[in-house]
């Protein structure tokens, strides 16, 4: 039962005992049920959100959370330009942790309603590049999780490995997908700060004089790390429309050296996801999120089964694919948990809907198999990787044997106004998708 905004309000005045609270008001979006929310506001005048986490995994995250804003220092905070939660206290409610911790004001933007041009697209873009230009240091003296572009890489490929292994992964993406993992031009890149895979609606909004929208508060900051700046950028694959401008702006205000690849990277990142619902549900045994699962990877394979490969070096994002996760040297299996904070399962759902969408404006191809993406273009590779498997049952190791990887380390080296706005149809597979996510979602 979820907690009253009394007892919400009870939690803030034990977690700042020297406050008065007068007056409370629920506090649900954003969270996909997995925390009791309320806004409180105080007797000085202020507003802050108390958050009570409803499950184990929740609590994780909440602490995470609270690490990581603890590691912004005034300095760092200093150097963006735009706000992150001060975190006031904690305080203990029916034995969960609760955490109390500044208001940031603003509207914000679901990924499928980005539009494209100057606002809220260039606003995003810029945002991230402020963020992956923080100095490492923030999240190494903080002890927080710092992956080499070889580890990213790994990452991929236990999860790829496990997928697999469900028997469930179409055999389209799989060899989609291991295609990728064997091309090491797409592994080389430098590692920067990460978020962990925000999305827009990790930012808030407010609009200029003039009436231009401005990035003014970060929300999103429990997976902070170090890793592969494409998984921020993840969510474009939601944001057709706005994706070049996005893409475009982040590259101007970024200071590190350009990243070729970087949009193919943030591709396989948003695909990737559909593969780690399945393991995740695998692994604890949920047949309904299997199911959910697979017919989100049905979807999914459908729609970029007649996506062209590839060629002559033009390297776009509806064209190619790279892969990357993260999980720190030497740790143990892959936390195959849903963060849906982290990447909304919506954001899914306008995935897969874009997928579709685009699937039906190509020519019907010869082929029953998924494109795979031709990369002898890119150079790097060595063996062949375009044999076409000739069956269901061919094993990973044919799918996966293209292209030796390089062996050289050194070359791999909650307040704001939501904007995001039954059963499985046996006509549509994008509408049982869709429909199979928020039934999911009602449960995490």
């Amino acid at each position: 039962m979820a907690r009253s905004p009394l007892t919400l309000a009870a939690s803030v005045t034990s977690a700042l005992p020297r406050v008065v609270v007068t007056g409370v008001s629920p506090l649900s979006e954003g969270t996909s049920g997995r925390y009791d929310s309320a806004i409180a506001e105080l007797e000085d005048g202020r507003r802050v959100v108390v958050r009570v986490p409803v499950d184990d995994q929740a609590e994780a995250d909440l602490r995470s959370e609270s690490h990581a804003l603890t590691s912004l220092t005034a300095g760092v905070r200093g150097v963006l330009p735009f706000g992150a939660p001060d975190v006031l206290g904690g305080a203990r409610v029916d034995g969960r942790h609760a955490l109390v911790q500044t208001l940031l004001p603003g509207y914000r933007v679901d990924a499928a309603h980005v539009p494209a041009g100057p606002g809220i697209a260039t606003a995003l873009g810029a945002a991230i590049a402020h963020v992956h230009d923080l100095p490492v240091t923030v999240v190494r003296d903080a002890g927080l999780p710092v992956l080499t572009a070889a580890q990213v890489r790994d990452e991929a490929e236990r999860l790829l490995d496990r997928a697999e292994a469900t028997g469930l992964l179409p055999f389209g993406l799989l060899r989609r997908w291991s295609t990728a993992l064997a091309a090491d031009p797409l592994w080389r890149f430098e590692t920067t700060v990460v978020l962990g895979g925000a999305d827009p609606a990790s930012f808030v909004f407010e609009d200029d004089a003039d009436g231009v929208p401005r990035v003014t508060g970060l929300l999103t900051w429990g997976a902070l790390s170090v890793g592969d700046p494409a998984i921020d950028l993840r969510w474009t694959a939601s944001a057709p429309d706005a994706r070049a401008d996005v893409l475009d702006t982040y590259a101007r205000a970024s200071h590190r050296a350009p990243d070729a690849l970087l949009a193919e990277r943030a591709r396989l990142h948003a695909e990737l996801e559909f593969a780690r619902w399945l393991v995740h549900g695998h692994a604890t045994g949920a047949g309904d999120v299997v199911s959910d699962a697979v017919a989100l990877l049905e979807t999914l394979d459908e729609s970029v089964r007649d996506q062209p490969a590839i060629s002559h070096g033009a390297v776009t994002v509806d064209d190619a694919i790279a892969a990357s996760s993260r999980v720190p040297a030497g740790a143990g299996p892959i936390d195959t948990s849903m963060h849906t904070d982290t990447f909304d399962p919506d954001t899914l759902a306008a995935f897969v809907a874009d997928e579709t969408a685009r699937a039906a404006q190509t020519d019907d191809a010869s082929g029953d198999e998924t494109a795979p993406i031709e990369l002898s273009e890119w150079g790097g590779l060595h063996g062949d990787t375009g044999g076409q498997p000739t069956g269901e049952s061919a094993s990973v190791a044919e799918v996966r044997g293209g292209g030796d990887r390089a062996a050289d380390d050194d070359t791999r080296g909650d307040g704001q106004g939501d904007a995001r706005g039954g059963a499985h149809g046996d006509d549509d597979p994008g509408e049982a998708a869709r429909n199979a996510m928020r039934r999911w979602t009602g449960t995490a």
